[in-house]
């Protein structure tokens, strides 16, 4: 006699074994949102570091064909006739003028928003059609010797790939912002090789906070980001310098002196570029003559100067190598100020991170040559001025002195230089705040949120403004298959149980199921009414964030259920989100 098979019996064994296995995992492997978002994060850099890759083999192609030639821009130049030196940097920022021209009428649907803005005024979406402009017009501007650095485009570069993956996640505004922050990070570390860097700079002068909530997931994504650099490139530390000692403690003295000289000079700087950029708008020129007159004033310093092409590294690097004479620096360091006014005046894209390195390096240069003359035991070795000059520098321009002196450990690997360079950072960085209040950033973000308030990320301070849509629920008659299939469909472990107004009655959660899943008969007879918790904790929706927060003390849940006054509910409110939002609400740009 055969035996008949009950086809739904034996789908309820396959899904109860299903369910068996699930909980295992979830109780054993299971990761939480936090940890899934660290996936993310060291996903965003991974990508981050492809595009800031893809990003420089394409800058040196512009450059092998604007300058026909496989050496450095600033070599390039030097071989270049005089004509040539006028007509490539003229000819770059007129192609990436005609870039950004045509490419805003192929964007025009999308915004300008940057990484900066979208972290700190906006929702997280950094625009793909509009990036990819910039960053191509940044190509002609960059591969054609403008005295720019590459690193804002990349940045913008990793953010938009991150800001993708956020989206094709379906992320909410706060991890969205999150995952863009941690996309910048991978920008930086890829651009300069360190990696705590880049998360601190993300930290110290996009958010504003340290807090752990953003920390981890920036470096997860900027260590990863350099793991990919490392290997698929012959990466290496940045800068080579010379072995230091510290011999007195009086050595201290002058280092404080040149705090005081780089807090003064970087304030200049920045008001020079801001002045530059008022000058070439006053002119009313079309966009591409408005470029290619920025190049044409690069070109023209050139002829005589070509030290000024690029964003300064190579020069950076003879500088540490004592390869430079302190009357031809002098006369270097004048004219690339000229030519990074010209370039970034004209509105070229880039960025300044890199040429502020050089200023700084110059500086501390110059005057370690100085202090030699008079004390040479203060200044056995001035290199070491000029190591210590470029944080310096770089912390009062950005005001950001812990990642200043992070980037210049990194990029270096002298431990020895660290007593003399965080007391000359934090001196430059106390003095040029002291000047003027503005940083490299500061005034940039400060003209966007001052155009976009009412997009503020601020503005979510209810739980209404960051729950969560239409959570998975199930009925109260639904029987254990359906409970049983729901919880295998979608990644939680709490359905929440609802009538049929869809009022909130309680939450059934994945252990209160596991009595059942070894007995199919009894489990036949379980509807979500016999298991659910009516006691479960939930929020409303004019709720305050921080008030909110108290609800998830003393349970173990990701989300909790945001029901009305009537008893509607109206959907999620994960821990993540909020304690993001929460970080965001205390967090100050850097000003």
């Amino acid at each position: 006699m055969r035996t008949v098979i009950d086809p739904a019996a034996l789908l309820m064994k396959r899904v109860l074994r299903l369910l068996r296995w699930r909980l295992w995992v979830q109780e054993k492997l299971q990761p939480t949102e936090w940890q899934v978002t660290l996936l993310w994060a060291g996903f965003a850099g991974f990508l981050g570091a492809l595009a800031s890759m893809m990003f420089s083999a394409l800058a040196e192609g512009v450059h092998g064909f604007f300058g026909r030639t496989n050496v450095d821009v600033v070599d390039s130049m030097r071989q270049m006739p005089w004509w040539g030196c006028l007509l490539v940097p003229t000819l770059g920022g007129a192609c990436a003028g005609l870039v950004l021209l045509y490419g805003q009428r192929l964007a025009r649907s999308q915004s300008s928003t940057d990484y900066m803005e979208a972290i700190v005024i906006g929702n997280g979406q950094v625009p793909i059609r509009a990036s990819l402009v910039k960053s191509t017009a940044a190509l002609f501007s960059i591969g054609s010797g403008g005295s720019i650095g590459r690193e804002g485009p990349m940045v913008q570069l990793a953010a938009m790939m991150a800001s993708f993956v956020g989206r094709w996640q379906k992320f909410t505004p706060p991890q969205l912002r999150l995952i863009v922050a941690c996309g910048a990070a991978a920008g930086i570390a890829s651009a300069y090789n360190a990696p705590i860097a880049g998360s601190f700079f993300v930290a110290e002068i996009i958010l504003g906070s340290i807090a752990m909530e953003s920390l981890g997931p920036l470096a997860v994504s900027a260590v990863v980001a350099t793991l990919t650099i490392r290997v698929l490139t012959a990466a290496h530390v940045l800068y080579r310098v010379p072995a230091f000692q510290l011999n007195s403690p009086w050595e201290m003295g002058p280092y404080v002196v040149l705090g005081l000289i780089s807090g003064t000079l970087a304030p200049w700087f920045l008001q020079s570029l801001k002045k530059a950029e008022e000058f070439f708008v006053s002119l009313r020129l079309p966009l591409v003559a408005r470029l290619a007159l920025g190049g044409l004033a690069v070109g023209v310093i050139a002829i005589n100067v070509p030290d000024v092409a690029g964003n300064g590294y190579s020069v950076v690097v003879r500088i540490l190598n004592g390869a430079l004479l302190w009357k031809v620096l002098l006369g270097i360091f004048a004219c690339k100020w000229l030519a990074t006014m010209a370039s970034f005046g004209s509105g070229a894209p880039g960025g300044v991170f890199t040429p502020s390195l050089f200023m700084g390096a110059s500086t501390g240069y110059l005057f370690g040559m100085a202090v030699h003359a008079v004390w040479p035991e203060a200044a056995q070795d001035p290199r070491a001025f000029a190591l210590v000059g470029m944080g310096a520098f770089l912390s009062a321009a950005s005001h950001a002195p812990v990642m200043a002196v992070i980037m210049l450990f990194e990029m270096t690997l002298s431990y020895d230089i660290i007593l003399p360079l965080m007391l000359c950072s934090v001196v430059a960085y106390y003095t040029a705040k002291g000047i003027v209040g503005a940083s490299l950033y500061s005034d940039s973000l400060q003209r966007k949120t001052q155009s976009a308030e009412s997009a503020a990320p601020f503005a979510e301070s209810r739980v209404a403004d960051l729950m969560r849509p239409k959570p998975p629920v199930v009925r109260e008659t639904a029987r254990f298959a359906e409970i049983a299939g729901t919880f295998l469909k979608v990644r939680v472990n709490n359905l929440y149980v609802v009538d049929d107004a869809n009022r909130f009655l309680g939450v059934v959660s994945m252990h209160d199921i596991k009595p059942y899943l070894g007995e199919p008969e009894l489990a036949d007879l379980v509807i979500a009414r016999d298991i659910l918790h009516d006691d479960f904790p939930r929020v409303a929706p004019e709720q305050p964030l921080a008030e909110a927060l108290g609800k998830f003390l003393g349970i173990v849940a990701e989300r909790l259920p945001v029901v009305d006054r009537d008893g509607g509910l109206r959907g999620s409110l994960s821990k993540t989100d909020l304690l993001l939002a929460l970080v965001e609400k205390r967090k100050k740009p850097a000003g």
